[in-house]
């Protein structure tokens, strides 16, 4: 599997990352509530690292997906990079970014995850408001003084990314880019390449909601569907391997980004989604037509989705 350089860090990262808000029974309200059983996240996880994939992504909020990882694959933990995420309080008796609450949140993540450092730590959807006050970020820069982390970032979208990424604080942005959700490429995505931070991407595959004739009954999917019934791409009408490739690859196609999170209960997925990707970028041509398409369309409040 193809694997670029993160920015200015120096992780080599695999195009295609694996998603852990499933494994918690989070993600897509496919999955049964109560996530998955620790020997169907060994067989998933297993075989997403023999695919080729070195990226974990997971969060301090995916219910148990912190401690099935750890249990699941910390014995080839030399085989994979630990993103996670902190800012939310399940657990604690503190509120939401609260900076001593932040830095037991990084602690337990380490005990869960059985590691002794995390390679990146994203602020998990902080407002602009909470970034300026600057507390929330020192803990980070703590922690990876103190070594528990090598690089520190933010995850979110919109005008709260476009400042976390202009502050000049992080190593790495997670935000969303698919088909119908570009307001990244131009807000954020060339500001963090000038700056050299390795950009994730999250929702790749805009949720799959091809899949739907009518609009589905879960709110999860609503709004990715309203978008692409309006920008109705011709390639829309093709097979659903076509069209899961196409996005797949129109997101990794983006200038600065350098990995997308794929989330699954799949354990062949992996293998899969490799398939899609081996003829590489889009051509230039059909990457500019989707662009130029969503610049017609969208309106000024498609903006990115959490």
């Amino acid at each position: 599997m193809e694997r670029r350089k993160y920015g200015s860090t120096d992780l080599e990262v695999s195009v295609l990352g694996f998603g852990g808000a499933e494994i918690g029974g989070l993600g897509t309200p496919d999955v049964h509530s109560g996530g998955l059983e620790l020997k169907e996240v060994e067989k998933l996880l297993g075989s997403a690292l023999d695919a080729g994939l070195n990226v974990i992504d997971t969060a301090e909020c995916y219910r148990d997906s912190e401690e099935k990882i750890g249990a699941a694959v910390s014995h080839r933990r030399d085989e994979y990079y630990l993103f996670t995420k902190c800012g939310h309080n399940p657990g604690f008796d503190l509120p939401n970014w609260d900076p001593a609450m932040l830095e037991m949140s990084i602690d337990r993540s380490l005990r869960r995850l059985r590691t002794d450092y995390l390679d990146v730590v994203h602020l998990h959807s902080c407002s602009e408001e909470v970034l300026r006050s600057g507390k929330v970020i020192e803990v980070l820069q703590r922690a990876k003084e103190k070594g528990k982390v090598r690089y520190i970032g933010y995850s979110g979208d919109h005008k709260d990314a476009e400042y976390a990424v202009k502050c000049g604080a992080f190593d790495s942005l997670m935000t969303s880019i698919n088909i119908a959700d570009q307001e990244a490429i131009d807000l954020t995505i060339p500001e963090a390449r000038e700056r050299g931070m390795g950009v994730t991407i999250k929702r790749p595959v805009a949720n799959a909601v091809w899949r739907f004739d009518a609009m589905p009954d879960q709110t999860y999917y609503h709004d990715y569907w309203e978008r692409l019934k309006q920008l109705n791409y011709r390639f829309l009408h093709g097979s659903g391997s076509e069209i899961a490739g196409t996005a797949l690859r129109f997101a990794l196609s983006v200038p600065g980004v350098h990995t997308a999170i794929v989330g699954t209960a799949n354990p062949e997925r992996w293998s899969e989604n490799a398939t899609l990707l081996e003829e590489g970028n889009l051509p230039p041509e059909q990457y500019e037509t989707i662009r130029a398409r969503w610049k017609e369309v969208a309106p000024s409040d498609w903006v990115g989705l959490e």
